[in-house]
């Protein structure tokens, strides 16, 4: 699991949501006080704060092995929950086989694709 992961699925899902917030596609989604409006700020925050991991996958090579497992179920966590929501577009033409995996997946993937 790498950053490049993370930043791939959050802007495939953040090119889902912004047209719904841009006003000259006529959207008055978004900045209202209306539970549609709620729902799509709601749901873009966890977008944003599940995919703010770059701190956490930079530190883990020096942590220590209490730390490192911590770190490995925060960043498990936190891709699926963007697993979870990329998935509700899978029928989308942008959307990449990898956001179906498990993060343990995708360092099995990975590690395979190195050796």
């Amino acid at each position: 699991m790498d950053v490049q992961h993370f930043e791939r699925i959050t802007a495939f899902i953040e090119a889902r949501l912004t047209p719904l917030f841009d006003a000259e596609t006529g959207s008055e989604r978004g900045f209202s006080m209306d539970d549609t409006s709620r729902a799509l700020r709601a749901l873009r925050n966890s977008v944003l704060e599940a995919s703010a991991i770059k701190g956490l996958i930079e530190k883990r090579e020096a942590a220590e092995p209490a730390m490192r497992r911590v770190i490995d179920q925060s960043v498990e966590h936190n891709w699926d929950v963007l697993r979870g929501i990329a998935r509700q577009w899978e029928d989308h033409a942008d959307f990449r086989h990898e956001f179906k995996h498990h993060a343990w997946e995708l360092d099995h993937h990975h590690a395979a694709a190195q050796a």
